[in-house]
């Protein structure tokens, strides 16, 4: 095992590292921006150091500063979180480039998944069911009206090295596909320096469906059942939950398998999700993110597992602690990310936090790095803690959720705390009855 990591991240899931580091008896090193030097992470890690000015790109995205750092105080390895650097195939070679051990999977791998159109032609490769669409990159308006002739509309275009939702638009019909098709390009070009797009058949109604699944770099992996995160705003999801509402255990094992088969063949090492849209009893791969996901609590909720701790044991070589027949799912857990956002418009709303106490009893975590006193810097996410419940079923786990919500305080900035209030008097909230459209329909009709 590692005696010293470096984590190059900050808020809440730099801390949920800091903690898993000091349960294995691991040091471990917080860096920080000269606008986050009062922050939990940093007061909280064995040491901290200053890696530069307020920018990411001059700090949490700085490849010098971050080698550098675990240059200057022998860090061993650096875990990456999740955002930032955490998908960086450039980033993970320079780590091997100076004997630093990255933990998470290999460049080849994030290069692979990183790539849209490459993430799908590897999966079904690998027997992964993938949803119709174009035969990789469109590159004009008129292959692309061929591709939704042929594959029916609606569809949607996708910027190939999208993320986030960015770069993603829906043509109806094929007078709508020279607007969507350009915007998308745009959208590519201006957030991800790549304008190429391809096409896929847009499911009207699909749930998002995300399987968990881990590896240990020798063949061997395991999936940890489903997420259902189909409650999105603007591809952003909002409300994640274990297991899904409408996945069978027969439906969970078939796809399960056939994720955890795909990882072992092509030896892919630690925490990985692999992301579907659910419709009509099939699954349809979109993506795959090669890091800890920000919803990764609801999956050790059910399964009594800490995914953090076995990133850090198959980095430094060790084994996984646990085996497919050892997975038994265990109740049921529900995270609702709080944003520091003004409500109806979700504006960012940064300030300094007056007053804050965290919920807790039985089945409560509250994953968040805000003290009293805390100012939230303008310069980052919005994302200031997840709550996560967990009980015996879903009706529990929802009534501990609501409790949780009122007692959660934070004053000083407003959030979307709110909402979620809202959300939970809900019917269809309560029998787990909406698809990726619901919460957009909503919002339009109640916070409009």
């Amino acid at each position: 095992m590692f005696d010293k990591i470096l984590i190059a991240n900050r808020g809440e899931i730099a801390l949920r590292v800091v903690r898993a580091c000091r349960e294995m008896g691991v040091k471990s090193v917080a860096v920080h921006s000269t606008a986050d030097s009062d922050a939990m992470h940093v007061r909280m890690a064995d040491e901290a150091i200053c890696i530069g000015p307020p920018s990411s790109t001059q700090s949490y995205l700085s490849f010098p500063a971050l080698i550098s750092a675990c240059e200057i105080t022998g860090a061993q390895a650096i875990h990456p979180g999740y955002g930032f650097l955490s998908e960086n195939a450039a980033f993970v070679q320079a780590c091997e480039d100076h004997d630093i051990t990255f933990i998470g999977p290999t460049a080849e791998h994030i290069r692979i998944m990183g790539d849209k159109i490459s993430a799908k032609d590897t999966m079904k490769e690998l027997g992964v069911p993938c949803v119709p669409g174009s035969d990789g990159g469109v590159p004009t308006l008129e292959d692309a009206l061929k591709v939704g002739e042929d594959i029916g509309y609606p569809v949607i275009i996708k910027a190939t090295a999208g993320g986030g939702g960015k770069g993603m638009k829906v043509a109806q019909n094929a007078g709508e596909m020279e607007r969507a098709f350009q915007s998308a390009r745009a959208e590519g070009k201006s957030n991800f320096g790549n304008d190429e797009v391809y096409i896929e058949k847009y499911l009207t109604t699909p749930r998002h469906i995300e399987i968990q699944v881990f590896g240990d770099g020798k063949g061997n992996a395991v999936h940890l059942g489903e997420r259902d995160c189909s409650l999105q705003r603007r591809h952003q999801k909002v409300f994640e939950e274990a297991p899904g509402p409408s996945i069978t255990p027969e439906l969970r094992a078939r796809i399960g398998k056939v994720c955890a088969d795909a990882v072992a063949r092509i030896n892919y090492i630690g925490a990985g999700t692999i992301e579907f849209l659910f419709e009509n009893d099939e699954f349809y791969f979109i993506e795959m993110n090669t890091r800890l996901q920000v919803e990764h609590p609801v999956t050790e909720g059910i399964f009594g597992v800490d995914l953090v701790r076995e990133q850090l044991q198959v980095a430094a070589g060790m084994p996984m602690s646990f085996t497919q027949d050892d997975l038994k799912i265990n109740g049921h857990a529900i995270e609702v990310r709080i944003n520091a956002e003004r409500l109806p418009n979700f504006a960012p709303c940064p300030g300094q936090i007056t007053q804050y106490h965290a919920p807790g009893g039985l089945g409560v975590r509250m994953d968040s790095a805000l003290y009293d006193g805390y100012r939230i810097p303008p310069y980052y996410d919005s994302l200031i803690g997840k709550l996560i419940v967990h009980g015996r079923d879903r009706p529990e786990a929802l009534a501990r959720l609501g409790r949780a919500l009122g007692e959660l305080i934070v004053d000083g900035v407003d959030t979307t705390i709110p909402l979620f209030h809202a959300l939970l008097a809900e019917e269809d909230v309560q029998t787990g009855n909406y698809n990726i459209h619901w919460l957009e329909h909503w919002l339009e009709q109640n916070l409009a």
